[in-house]
Parts: structure tokens; C-alpha cells; sequence
């Protein structure tokens, strides 16, 4: 099984047309993903021939979901437009959206994740790298190649670049789905609801939770995995050796005092039974440990 995104899902691409879209919209195609159309309101009518497939462009999410049965859109839209292209896809019922645009002003992420939460829609994102089921379907940027194998780890990342690096290493075993949820101070799916849908999936055996400096989303992760995860968790937070007050990286990573630090998220999750490891590798290692113990 996977989770948010399975081989039956019906994605659209808004943006698909920019250069951007057309690039990742080829490799989502590659890896198998059911790409079932673009939207540019300019360009309704017209299709796009991605190796010998020809992907129609709609002139909203709405003609889109009409005609294809889509389920999820994939924005690939600036950021002085997106949060219009979200909220028509709100508007329109879509049942998943995933932002990758980086650089969307707070405020406008404040308005259409409030806007989504009163709606059936989930938000991935913003600044994210999307998510995989490897064998399934991939919506976003991440790369296809380093996650070919279905497997029994369940991973949830703020960091898209760590996403591929414990993908990367742990390559062997195989992934049932990778979601990057982006590290913007507003973000829609949290470390948390992609605990519980990893501790509902069945074929998910271990889960793999990267976090990094800044707000207290691995704080509250940790008090959830104590009263509701009993799968084993392993983790790794990014920014050890961030200097305080510094923003680094992402927009939502600041440590201020002791509050979002490095240490103080490794704390609370081991805690609560979480094995956290120092470096990216070591923290493969220590799945690769827990995978071969429950074995």
C-alpha cells in the first residue's frame, strides 16, 4: 500500500507549460505517474507531446477534474500566483495538492491552508518536494531513480534534499511512500498526519521522520508518537551546528535560546523510544539495525 498516493491516482500539473512543469511533468510520466493533464488558462485546447504521450491542457482545475477524473494537482505556479492556483483548486474539489513553488509570501500560505482546512482538501506544502510511492506513482520533484524498489519504510521530511538522501541510502529495502512536507513556517500535511497515515498502512513496518531546527513541529511529532505510534520511529533533525538567532535553510528555521534547537528536538523524541541518529548515514544505519531486529 502507500499513502496520500497510490497507481490509481489522476494527476493534473498546474503550470505544466513553464519550463519548470514541462521538465518535472516528464519525469512524474517516467516514473509512471498518471499525468492526466495541464492547466494554463492561455492555453486551454492546446496539448503538450511528452515522448510520444500528448497530455491535454485545460483552462482550470475544474475542466480538468471534469474531463479526466483527477484527484490530485501538482502547482508548479510562481509565487506571486499561487495562491490563486491553489485556491481554485480548493474551489474545485481536488482531493490533493501539492505545492512545490518556493518563495510563496506567509501570508498567502496562511490564507489558502486556512482555506483548505475548511475543505476536503490536503495540502502538501508549500516549498516541498512532493511524494512518492515508489512503483506507484510520483507527484513533485523528487527523483524516481533513487526510490525504484516498493518497500517496508515509511519516510516523512522537511528537507527535500534529505528525502533523497535516505532514500538514496536506503535504496535496498525500498520506501512504501516518501512525502516531503516542506519547511516554510505554514505547511499543510504535518510530521503528524503522516504519522498517523504511515500507522494505519499495513505494509508500513518502520517509519523514518527527518525534522530540522526552528518551531516545535518535532516537539509535538514526539508527544504524538508516545500516545498513538507503535510502529518503531527513527529520526534525524538537521542544524546541530546552526549558530543561534540565524535563520538557515528554510524560512521556518530560527533557534532562538534553547526554544528549536537541534538538541532539544532529539530530546524529545528519544524520549518517547525514538532512535535519533547524528548524520544522515548513521541514521540509515540505525534503520538498517531496526529493520534486521523485526526481520
Amino acid at each position: 500500500m502507500a499513502i496520500f498516493l497510490t497507481k490509481e491516482s489522476k494527476v493534473l500539473v498546474q503550470g505544466m507549460t513553464g519550463a519548470e512543469g514541462m521538465k518535472h511533468t516528464r519525469r512524474m510520466l517516467e516514473a509512471g505517474t498518471d499525468v492526466v493533464g495541464g492547466v494554463n488558462p492561455r492555453k486551454a485546447g492546446q496539448s503538450v507531446d511528452f515522448d510520444g504521450r500528448a497530455v491535454p491542457v485545460f483552462g482550470s482545475v475544474a475542466d480538468g477534474i471534469a474531463a479526466t477524473g483527477a484527484d490530485v494537482t501538482v502547482v508548479f505556479v510562481p509565487p506571486p500566483f499561487a495562491k490563486a492556483a491553489v485556491l481554485e483548486a480548493v474551489d474545485a474539489g481536488i482531493g490533493l495538492a501539492v505545492v512545490i513553488t518556493e518563495g510563496i509570501p506567509v501570508h498567502d500560505a496562511v490564507v489558502f491552508q486556512a482555506y483548505a482546512g475548511k475543505s476536503d482538501t490536503r495540502i502538501i506544502g508549500p516549498n516541498c518536494p512532493g511524494l512518492i510511492s515508489p512503483g506507484q506513482s510520483n507527484a513533485g520533484i523528487i527523483p524516481a531513480d533513487i526510490a525504484t524498489k516498493p518497500g517496508r519504510i515509511g519516510l516523512v521530511s522537511k528537507s527535500g534534499t534529505l528525502t533523497y538522501q535516505l532514500m538514496y541510502e536506503l535504496r535496498e529495502i525500498g520506501f512504501s511512500s516518501a512525502v516531503g512536507i516542506g519547511g516554510d513556517p505554514v505547511v499543510g500535511t504535518t510530521h503528524i498526519d503522516c504519522l498517523a497515515a504511515f500507522e494505519a498502512d499495513p505494509d508500513t513496518e518502520l517509519i523514518v521522520l527527518i525534522g530540522e531546527i526552528g518551531g516545535d513541529a518535532e516537539e509535538r511529532a514526539a508527544a504524538y508518537i508516545a500516545d498513538h505510534v507503535t510502529k518503531p520511529v527513527v529520526g534525524y533533525i538537521a542544524g546541530f551546528t546552526a549558530p543561534e538567532g540565524k535563520t538557515m535553510g528554510h524560512a521556518g528555521a530560527i533557534v532562538s535560546g534553547s526554544s528549536g534547537t537541534a538538541e532539544a528536538k532529539k530530546k524529545a523524541l528519544e524520549a518517547v523510544g525514538v532512535r535519533v541518529g547524528s548524520t544522515p548515514s548513521e541514521t540509515a544505519r540505525l534503520v538498517l539495525d531496526r529493520i534486521a531486529v523485526t526481520a
